[in-house]
């Protein structure tokens, strides 16, 4: 039954990442309508994305505290809320400057996924938490084009306003969905060394134990290797439509076309890439950082060979594109996983919250920096500078993690065996 119920919370939590990532990427295809009415410029307009993009990333700290020191189910139901919430506010907007607000607070749900994660290693142990991240992380490539299918069929029928309000009402009855349907499971309940106790403690966020986070060597190398693994990812969603369009030639039906076929094949290798790093992690703890590496490693070479295919061969360049696609997601899942393989259960949201604070600083860097080298030259030199060498820079720092994760790992198994003792003698926790 247990096992039963812990994949009915993963497809709670599949539709809730697929529902919001359509909700939040809606505002794209939705820009012309949207720059009409209130009769805006393309500044204006990216002032609305900036500003939740802004809100978003000042959150991430503190849901990371909060899911480490309260019920994170409730608080994803709460998140859930806010994000049907903030949508309908703004959906009633009838001024730029409130649209402006309402929209970026819409980005306080944005961060919101750490506790999401860390609820889910409580129901998973070690060795199939990449598979499951990588699950739910099929839901993002898929939510973007749920987005874009609802905005260019409902968008054009009900119009923007009335599309906010559906998907502001979805996320509210997401909500009650969550509070009422997913259970907080004990922190640390899935780790080899506590899953057959009957009772275990319970032990509780300390700031001093959060600093201490930041003597792991292996895990303040894995943050700064996200600040650059996330380039090139901001650099193909931003600048791929038009390099399609005006150095490949493609009209923008055939340009959708080629990206929906990416991103099919893109989410498929979020769950290949997380199953490839659960094989890995049986045979070595060093595991997923290998198949985090070869994924980024093949992406860097392939993403080279199809820029590099002439322009009267779009088969070859569209299956080169493919590979490169189904290779890029293997480090994302494998990342969540590994974070959580040397981190104490109440501190994972934590953990898991500064790393993507520090990858918002290279999301919001990398479609200017690919934009400074395009008008230099060309967006393909743009494209293959700005990935390809962040890329090589992620497997460089990827070759240092990997001398010191056994470590950092062994620390945390430690811990979870000194706490199993604990339970077993009847010692009191931190409570």
């Amino acid at each position: 039954m247990r096992s039963r119920y812990r994949w009915f919370v993963v497809a709670i939590f599949f539709c809730f990442m697929l529902l919001h990532q359509a909700d939040k990427l809606l505002i794209g295809p939705l820009t012309t309508p949207i720059m009409d009415e209130f009769g805006i410029n393309e500044a204006q307009m990216g002032a609305v994305s900036t500003g939740a993009l802004i809100i978003g990333t000042i959150f991430y700290p503190l849901w990371g505290y909060l899911y480490d020191r309260f019920a994170r189910a409730k608080l994803l139901a709460i998140a859930s809320f806010i994000w049907g919430a903030t949508t309908w506010i703004s959906s009633r907007a009838r001024t730029f400057g409130f649209f402006v607000g309402s929209r970026a607070s819409t980005g306080i749900d944005d961060s919101s996924y750490p506790g999401l994660y860390s609820l889910i290693s409580d129901y998973f142990g070690p060795e199939l938490r990449g598979k499951v991240y990588g699950l739910l992380q099929v839901a993002m490539p898929m939510g973007y084009l749920l987005g874009l299918i609802l905005a260019t069929v409902v968008g054009q029928a009900l119009g923007w306003r009335n599309l906010f309000f559906i998907t502001g009402g979805i996320g509210i009855l997401l909500a009650f969905v969550i509070w009422f349907g997913v259970k907080e499971a004990p922190r640390g309940q899935a780790e080899p060394e506590l899953r057959d106790l009957e009772q275990i403690g319970v032990y509780r966020f300390h700031w001093r134990e959060a600093l201490q986070l930041f003597r792991k060597r292996s895990l303040v190398l894995l943050f700064i290797q996200g600040f650059f693994g996330v380039v090139p990812w901001n650099v193909l969603t931003y600048w791929a439509f038009r390099y399609l369009e005006t150095e490949r030639g493609y009209d923008t039906g055939q340009a959708t076309v080629v990206m929906g076929l990416v991103v099919l094949v893109l989410a498929a290798g979020y769950f290949v890439g997380g199953s490839l790093g659960d094989m890995a992690f049986k045979r070595t703890r060093r595991g997923r950082v290998y198949v985090s590496t070869f994924g980024i490693l093949m992406g860097a070479i392939f993403l080279f060979l199809a820029v590099r295919v002439p322009m009267d061969n779009p088969t070859l360049f569209m299956i080169l594109l493919g590979i490169t696609a189904l290779f890029m997601p293997f480090a994302s899942p494998n990342g969540a996983a590994t974070v959580h393989d040397m981190v104490a259960p109440e501190m994972r949201s934590t953990a898991l919250a500064v790393q993507y604070f520090i990858e918002q600083g290279g999301a919001a860097l990398a479609p200017l920096a690919a934009g400074l080298i395009a008008v230099r030259s060309s967006l393909q030199t743009a494209i293959l500078a700005t990935c390809i060498g962040t890329w090589l820079l992620c497997a460089l720092f990827y070759s240092f993690i990997a001398r010191s994760l056994p470590q950092d790992m062994e620390h945390l198994r430690q811990l979870m065996r000194a706490r199993g003792e604990a339970a077993l003698q009847g010692q009191p926790a931190d409570d």
